[in-house]
C-alpha cells in the first residue's frame, strides 16, 4: 500500500513545487508585505509611550540601558588601561598634529590625530571628530579615514578648538570588518549579538576618557560630529555617553521606512545599525541626545539617507525637546546635492558649535583644506603584532561557553525577550483552510493554507492511511532548503515511519522561495535584522503555527507529536519545542555543533550553546540524535 502512495505524494508535492517555479516572486512578494507591516508597527511605537516630561525622565535611563546592550556594551567591557602613545608630531602655522594611539581595550589598538591650537591660554573646547568610509590606501599600506578627513580637524584647529580625529576599524590603519553579514556571510554576529556599531561606539567612548586626561582640555566643552559612517557613530556616543554637550552628525541617520522598505540597508555596512533586540526605530536613538544641542545635517538628493525619512525623524524627535522647552536646541540643515562631504555642509556645522561651545557665532571665511600628506599623519610604522583590530569580532561580544549553568526559566526568558522578540505578542487568528483533499489507493492526501502572522501565509501537506486508527502519531517534518526541491528523501521517509506525515515548509522555502540571488537573500535576512529579527528566529514560529494548525484537526488534537529536522531545521524544532506542549520526541539529524554553524538566532550566543540548547531541550521530551543525512 505504500509503495502504491508514494507517487501520489510525490505529485503532490511536485504540484507545489511547480507553482512556487511558476511564481518564483511569491516569496519576494509576502515578504515584502510582511516587511511594510512590520516596519510600521516599529515606526508607530516609537516614542509613542511619552506624552510628558515625567513620561521621558522614566524611560530616559531604561532606554539607555538597551541602547547599551543593542550595541554589546551591557555589560561595558572594562576600562583598562589606555597606553595612549605619541608616535609623531607635525607643525603648522597656528596648531600642531600629534599622530596617537590608544587602546579601548588591550589590543583593540585606535589610531587618530589630535589638533592641538598654539598659544593656549586654558582649557579649550574640543571636538570628538568620528570619520566615515574614505579610505586611503596608497602602495599596500592603509593611512586610515583619519587622513581622509583631516580637513576637519584642521578647521577646529585653526579656529581655537582641540580636535581628535580617530580611525574607524574598518578603515583605519589596522583595519577590521564592518561588512559581516553585508559581504562574508558572518551570519553568526547575529546570534552573539555583536555588531561593528559596538566597538566603534565603545572606541569613542574610550576617546572621550583619553580626552579628559589633557589639562588643556575643556571637560565641560565636549562636542561630537561626523559624516556619513562617522554621522552614525556621532550618533552613538552622542546618545549613549551625556558628556557630549553638542552634537552635529552629518548624513547619518534615516529611518526605518527608508532601509528596510525603500531598500536603503543595501547601500550600508552593518557598522551602521545597533542590533534591534528592541524593535527600536532610529529617532529613539536620536531622542536621547535631548536636551542637549543636536544639529541633524543632510543633502536633499542623498541616496542612502533620503530626505523624507530624515524629515520624518526629526519630526519625531522635536516633540521630545518640545517636552524639555529646549526647542531650539534642535537644528536641521538640508543641502543641495548627494551623498558628499561639502562645504555647503561643514560652515553650519561649524557655526552650530561656536554657537553652543564658544557662545557666539563668528563670520567663517576659511574653508576647510587638506594640510599634510597621508605619510605625516601615519600613526605606525610597523604594525602593533599585538593587536586585536583586524578580529575584534571574535571576541568583542560577551557569549556564553560551555560552563555558563543559567537556569531554565532565565533562558526561556531571555529566549523570548532577546531573541524571539519579533514573534508577535499574541498568535492571532490561523484562518486555516484546507486547499486540497485527494483520496487514492487506500491514501489520503491534503494540504492547508493558514497564516502564520501578519502578511505571512504558508502550507502543510498531510498524508495518512485511510481508516487509520485514531491516536496514530503525527511526524511533523520541518524541510530545509535541500529538503524543500528533493522529494524523494521525504517519500522514503513516508514510506517507513506508520502514522500520519506532515511535511512544512517555513517562509522562504519551497512555495515561498524567495529569488535565489544571493544579494537579494543577504539583503532580506539583513532586513529582518534591522526590524529586531532574523530569518531563521522568525521560521522558529512558522513550526509552531504549524503545530498549532495542526492541533485544530481532530486526527491530530490529541496524538502523539513528533519533530523532524535536518540541519538547519533540526535548530528550528529544537528551539520550537521549548514553547509548545506535548512534543513526544524530537528526531535531528546534522545538529550544528556550533554558533557559526547554526542559523542565526538574534542574541542566543550570549546566554546559551547550541550544546546547551540540546540538553535543554532534553529536559522537557526525548530527543533522539540520527547522525548525518547524505545530501
Amino acid at each position: 500500500m505504500m509503495k502504491r502512495f508514494l507517487p501520489l505524494l510525490a505529485f503532490g508535492l511536485q504540484a507545489s513545487l511547480a507553482q512556487a517555479a511558476e511564481l518564483k516572486t511569491l516569496g519576494d512578494r509576502m515578504f515584502a508585505d510582511y516587511f511594510r507591516i512590520e516596519t510600521k508597527r516599529l515606526a508607530d511605537d516609537c516614542l509613542a509611550e511619552i506624552h510628558s516630561l515625567d513620561d521621558w525622565n522614566a524611560k530616559k535611563k531604561v532606554y539607555r540601558k538597551q541602547l547599551h546592550e543593542m550595541l554589546g556594551l551591557d555589560p561595558q567591557p572594562e576600562r583598562t588601561p589606555l597606553k595612549a602613545t605619541v608616535t609623531g608630531t607635525v607643525k603648522h602655522d597656528g596648531f600642531e598634529v600629534r599622530n596617537l594611539h590608544y587602546q579601548s581595550s588591550p589590543g583593540l589598538y585606535v589610531t587618530g590625530n589630535l589638533y592641538v591650537p598654539h598659544n593656549l591660554t586654558g582649557s579649550a573646547p574640543t571636538i570628538l571628530y568620528v570619520c566615515g568610509h574614505g579610505r586611503v590606501r596608497l602602495d599596500g599600506i592603509d593611512y586610515g579615514n583619519k587622513t581622509h578627513y583631516q580637513h576637519h580637524g584642521a578647521w577646529f584647529a585653526r579656529n581655537g578648538y582641540v580636535c581628535l580625529t580617530i580611525d574607524t576599524i574598518q578603515l583605519g590603519e589596522l583595519p577590521g570588518i564592518h561588512h559581516g553579514t553585508y559581504r562574508h556571510g558572518m551570519w553568526w554576529w547575529n546570534s552573539r549579538g555583536y555588531t561593528p556599531a559596538g566597538v566603534e561606539a565603545w572606541n569613542c567612548i574610550r576617546a572621550l576618557d583619553y580626552l579628559e586626561s589633557l589639562d588643556f582640555v575643556d571637560k565641560k566643552r565636549l562636542g561630537v560630529t561626523g559624516r556619513s559612517g562617522g554621522g552614525a557613530y556621532s550618533w552613538w556616543i552622542a546618545a549613549l555617553d551625556e558628556r557630549i554637550k553638542v552634537a552635529a552628525p552629518v548624513a547619518g541617520i534615516t529611518d526605518l521606512q527608508n532601509h528596510v522598505v525603500d531598500g536603503v540597508v543595501e547601500g550600508h555596512c552593518d557598522c551602521m545599525y545597533p542590533v534591534n533586540t528592541y524593535g527600536w526605530d532610529f529617532a529613539q536613538v536620536a531622542a536621547l541626545v535631548a536636551p542637549r544641542p543636536l544639529l541633524i545635517l543632510n543633502t536633499d538628493d542623498d541616496g542612502i539617507f533620503p530626505l523624507d525619512g530624515v524629515n520624518r525623524l526629526f519630526t519625531k524627535v522635536r516633540r521630545i525637546y518640545e517636552l524639555h522647552g529646549k526647542k531650539s536646541h534642535l537644528g536641521l540643515v538640508i543641502t543641495p546635492g548627494g551623498h558628499g562631504d561639502s562645504q555647503e555642509l561643514r560652515v553650519p556645522a561649524f557655526n552650530w558649535f561656536n554657537k553652543h561651545l564658544k557662545g557666539k557665532s563668528v563670520l567663517i571665511d576659511k574653508p576647510a583644506t587638506k594640510l599634510f600628506t597621508p605619510q605625516q599623519l601615519k600613526v605606525f610604522d610597523p604594525l602593533p603584532t599585538d593587536e586585536r583590530t583586524t578580529t575584534i569580532h571574535d571576541t568583542f561580544p560577551q557569549i556564553a561557553g560551555d560552563d555558563a549553568k543559567a537556569k531554565r526559566p532565565e533562558i526561556i526568558k531571555n529566549l523570548r525577550e532577546k531573541t524571539f522578540g519579533g514573534w508577535p505578542r499574541r498568535g492571532g487568528k490561523l484562518r486555516l483552510r484546507k486547499v486540497s483533499n485527494t483520496e487514492r489507493d487506500g491514501v489520503r492526501l491534503a494540504a492547508y493554507d493558514f497564516g502564520s502572522q501578519a502578511g505571512i501565509r504558508l502550507r502543510m501537506h498531510i498524508a495518512h492511511k485511510t481508516g487509520l486508527a485514531k491516536g496514530a502519531p503525527v511526524h511533523l517534518q520541518v524541510l530545509n532548503e535541500n529538503q524543500a526541491d528533493d522529494t524523494t528523501r521525504q517519500l522514503q521517509f513516508v514510506a517507513e515511519h506508520p502514522g500520519v506525515y506532515v511535511a512544512f515548509a517555513p517562509r522562504g522555502i519551497g512555495s515561498t522561495r524567495l529569488t535565489q540571488n544571493e544579494k537579494h537573500l543577504t539583503q532580506t535576512r539583513r532586513r529582518f535584522m534591522l526590524l529586531g529579527q532574523t530569518l531563521a528566529g522568525q521560521q522558529v514560529w512558522d513550526v509552531r503555527r504549524c503545530i498549532r494548525a495542526l492541533r485544530t484537526l481532530e486526527r491530530c488534537a490529541a496524538a502523539p507529536l513528533e519533530l523532524w529536522g535536518t540541519r538547519g531545521s533540526a535548530s528550528l524544532v529544537t528551539l520550537a519545542s521549548l514553547f509548545e506542549k506535548d512534543i513526544s520526541k524530537l528526531n535531528l539529524s546534522d545538529y550544528p555543533a556550533t554558533d557559526q554553524e547554526q542559523p542565526d538566532f538574534l542574541n542566543i550566543s550570549r546566554f546559551i550553546t547550541p550544546t546547551q540548547l540540546l540538553d535543554l531541550a532534553k529536559r522537557k521530551t526525548q530527543v533522539v540524535i540520527l547522525g548525518k543525512e547524505k545530501s
